[in-house]
């Protein structure tokens, strides 16, 4: 078994894939957004690890050579929006930084933010990220005036600077939350999303199944059936704020 690391944007990615498919492999693993090139892989079996289940034809059997695992469903962006809410009673503005090579999928999570909006009173602001020199910027710029917070769109670019974001994001003192539970163990807010090695566990079964003769067509698209809600209480303390008993409770993790 050999494995290639791809850690950029898609601009990037279909001459990698068509580097790999000369290869032959029997089957493909990719991250989110790292197998978008079909015409160069439509000749071996490729279980992908997804953003968003719709890629796939609103689950159910993937057809093609395509199968694997939702990372989120869309509506997550609504009750991201919803638990900082919750942990900052008077927020009033809500940066949400994503990078723009998301394209749709990002479009998508703050649609459903959108959705739910006008529950929360907070005003929403779309704010790009295309380089890391722009994340100290645009939370400079954010941080400043009435009650801020903010959201972080799940994307390569973002995961690979997680550390420079939750960083930012404290020193600037703006609530955030995060999508996965390695952000917060590393000083932010809060996250709430799958665990990362859950997909990668089921991923590996999917991979065996196909080894063995599976057919990925006929491998239903499945998305993560536990969520985790990560609670770092030193941070809050920092930043002022009283997590609600009513949150704590339904925190997997709580660190103090």
């Amino acid at each position: 078994m050999s494995h290639s690391a791809l850690l950029s944007g898609v601009k990037r990615t279909c001459p990698f894939a068509s580097h790999m498919s000369a290869f032959d492999p029997k089957r493909t693993w990719a991250n989110p957004f790292q197998a978008h090139d079909e015409d160069n892989t439509n000749h071996f079996p490729r279980c992908k690890r997804s953003c968003g289940a719709r890629i796939y034809f609103e689950f159910g059997a993937s057809g093609g050579n395509i199968t694997g695992l939702t990372s989120f469903e869309f509506e997550i962006g609504g009750k991201w929006l919803q638990l900082l809410k919750e942990i900052v009673p008077d927020l009033s503005r809500v940066s949400v930084i994503y990078n723009p090579e998301a394209g749709h999928y990002a479009i998508n999570l703050m649609q459903s933010m959108t959705a739910i909006r006008p529950s929360t009173g907070a005003d929403l602001i779309a704010t790009p990220i295309r380089n890391t020199g722009e994340i100290e910027l645009a939370v400079a710029n954010f941080a400043t005036g009435s009650r801020a917070g903010l959201i972080v769109i799940p994307y390569g670019f973002m995961i690979a600077n997680h550390s420079l974001i939750v960083s930012v994001a404290a020193r600037f003192r703006l609530p955030a939350i995060y999508p996965y539970g390695y952000f917060a163990a590393e000083g932010g807010l809060l996250s709430y999303g799958h665990p990362t090695v859950d997909v990668f566990r089921q991923g590996a079964v999917y991979v065996d199944k196909i080894l063995h003769g599976a057919k990925p067509a006929d491998l239903a698209v499945e998305s993560p059936t536990r969520y985790e809600l990560v609670i770092n209480q030193k941070t809050a303390k920092t930043l002022g704020l009283t997590v609600p008993q009513s949150l704590l409770s339904r925190a997997d993790e709580v660190i103090e």
